[in-house]
């Protein structure tokens, strides 16, 4: 046995206790693995970091094909890698091949919760009521909490595109590998520039035009910000309320720094944007 309960190796002595007998406490998913597998050694890392996440919702049971040939002819093993989810003493599903994380997620999303579960339903409803902030707080940290797992990945990116948090979605959605860029992944991609075109106000772009013409204009800059953040484009107005604070720290009698501080109290206390825009109002105050 591994240093951890969650994480078995697989020989004739302990197959009938830990593939059998214990599928009646607890799923258990057996992956067939061999040495001279390439595909083998993506995945293994892949259900080891998921066994360790899930805290003994299953049992990851580990078996050496070219050492267990006989286990392996019984449970019908044709290919490596080859994975199965044991249930009351039964394969009930499984696949072959190195998969991405997230199909990986989707197969045991079958049989055991997901450990931010409870915290996603919370979050959803948080998000239904327009609760934005204390949506995002709670898709944050179970993507946190999750290792920044791709389905996780793809939740809190799918929250902030429904807040109109457009940069800070892209940002997130840059962490999800090539190979895990599915369908969901692209319809996101699509929604984000969607989204950013029908942000652009008639308003919106007169002041971007005005404030090309006049880049020192800082009562328009303001104007534009306070625009943006209405659109929850926070980043943008921030940076263009930084430019004027830049220049002048008591702008309109202070009126600037006040909305730089309502809009970092919009976005929520706590968010990774507000917590990075506190520090650079800070650095330039202090």
């Amino acid at each position: 046995m591994n240093e951890t309960a969650n994480i078995v190796d697989i020989d004739e002595g302990n197959a009938q206790q830990l593939l059998i007998d214990e599928s009646f406490n607890r799923p258990v998913v057996v992956d067939f693995w061999a040495e001279w597998c390439e595909p083998c050694k993506q995945l293994m890392p892949m259900l080891e970091k998921l066994a360790t996440e899930y805290k003994g919702a299953f049992l990851l049971a580990k078996v050496n094909a070219d050492e267990q040939q006989m286990l392996a002819q019984q449970l019908g093993v044709k290919s490596l890698p080859t994975v199965m989810v044991i249930k009351e003493g039964q394969p009930v599903d499984g696949f072959s091949g190195a998969q991405p994380e997230s199909a990986v997620r989707e197969v045991l999303d079958k049989y055991v919760p997901s450990p931010q579960a409870d915290a996603l339903l919370e979050a959803e409803q948080l998000l239904a009521d327009g609760d934005i902030p204390a949506a995002l707080a709670l898709y944050r940290a179970a993507w946190e909490e999750s290792g920044h797992a791709v389905d996780m990945t793809l939740s809190y990116a799918a929250a902030l595109v429904t807040a109109s948090r457009f940069d800070d979605a892209e940002q997130v959605l840059n962490e999800i590998r090539l190979a895990d860029q599915d369908a969901r992944y692209e319809q996101l991609v699509a929604q984000i520039q969607l989204g950013r075109e029908a942000a652009k106000s008639p308003e919106v772009a007169a002041l971007e035009v005005a404030l090309s013409a006049q880049p020192d204009d800082h009562g328009t800059r303001v104007k534009l910000a306070i625009q943006l953040s209405q659109t929850a484009q926070y980043r943008d107005a921030l940076e263009h309320l930084l430019v004027v604070l830049r220049a002048d720290k008591d702008f309109g009698d202070g009126e600037v720094r006040k909305v730089y501080l309502d809009t970092l109290a919009t976005i929520g206390k706590g968010d990774p944007l507000a917590a990075e825009y506190q520090r650079k109002l800070f650095s330039l105050m202090y």
